[in-house]
């Protein structure tokens, strides 16, 4: 298994490490083997080995017809670890211990590459917008991580992180973090019986949903599944790349618009059209207000369910969703992110 750019279809080079064709293009692994039931490493083919910190599947709660995959059971209690565990594993295989990794990120991404490098060893650097939540801040703080702070935009962060000393360990560009995600598909199919008709999940960079995809076409490819789920794509009215690009409306990426939900950001993601081309014909995009998302969490939290606001975002599309059948929401943040 091996990645290559999507661009011009090279192989990535073994050596230099590095996140970027020099075409420019974005690097992407494509698996050619059968999914295994066993190990981790298993079906991660290019670690040869993994750095852990006590990841657990995380559950799946039943309310009805709607199914929850609770991802903030994981160790920095948001979804990201999934991809940080494969990213920093392979970072591992190719790095020093002590080495300088430059990641930029709104905050759960900057947590969990602070606790996975951290645990192997690397002086992490992260660098986050100049009002990113305190809480987040102090979290990342607290892994031993030095901040960053960079006025401006999502864009003028990723761009101080890119141009820093050290390698630049991308959540984002780098290929190994979006393929972690396979792993929640994995899990979903090992755990539902009957697999949802629709998965919900909420997007930004657009990482999770693209990871998910790969997971579930590669169980299409090996046999274990006779169709794919319906992808619902989920965004905020005040940030919607990916929605304005498929349902033909109208986004100025420029125009700054705050939303609640600041795990969801990125205005001009670079991944944007290959979430386009994975969302095919059969994805579908929904937007939420700010009054939909914080009476979605609430509500949540009425269950008993503390979710952070960009998590809320799919409860709140699926209230709108008219298509019928079993519904799967990926919830990626825990609500203490947020208070």
């Amino acid at each position: 298994m091996i990645a290559k750019c999507v661009k011009c279809g090279k192989p990535r080079p073994v050596e230099p490490l590095t996140y970027l064709c020099q075409c420019g293009g974005i690097y992407r692994y494509e698996t050619d083997f059968k999914y295994h039931e066993g190990k981790y490493l298993d079906n991660y083919p290019y670690l040869t080995n993994a750095v852990s910190i006590g990841e657990a599947q995380t559950p799946i709660l039943e309310m009805g017809d709607l199914m929850l995959k609770l991802e903030y059971f994981s160790p920095t209690y948001s979804y990201k670890d999934r991809g940080t565990k494969t990213l920093i594993s392979y970072l591992k295989g190719r790095l020093p211990a002590g080495f300088k990794v430059n990641e930029d990120s709104s905050g759960n991404a900057g947590a969990s590459i602070s606790a996975y490098g951290a645990a192997a060893g690397f002086d992490v650097n992260i660098f986050v917008p100049e009002k990113t939540v305190a809480s987040k801040v102090k979290q990342i703080e607290l892994y031993g991580a030095k901040i960053h702070k960079i006025p401006g935009s999502r864009e003028d962060v990723s761009t101080a992180a890119r141009t820093a000393d050290g390698y630049f360990a991308s959540h984002v560009y780098n290929p190994e973090f979006r393929d972690g995600m396979r792993e929640i598909s994995y899990e979903i199919f090992r755990q539902a019986g009957r697999l949802p008709d629709f998965v919900f999940l909420p997007v930004s960079a657009g990482t999770l949903i693209l990871g998910v995809i790969s997971g579930f076409q590669h169980l299409l490819d090996s046999g274990e599944i006779s169709k794919l789920p319906t992808f619902v794509a989920v965004q905020t009215e005040a940030v919607m790349p990916l929605c304005a690009k498929m349902n033909k409306l109208l986004f100025d990426p420029k125009a700054i618009v705050p939303s609640i939900a600041d795990a969801l950001v990125s205005r001009e993601p670079p991944l944007l059209d290959l979430m386009f081309q994975a969302m095919g014909e059969t994805g579908v995009c929904i937007t939420v207000s700010e009054e939909e998302i914080i009476q979605a969490r609430q509500e949540l939290a009425s269950k008993g369910i503390l979710v952070e606001y960009s998590s809320a975002t799919v409860f709140a599309a699926q209230k709108k969703f008219r298509g019928t059948g079993k519904k799967l929401l990926v919830m990626t943040g825990n609500g203490l992110k947020n208070l």
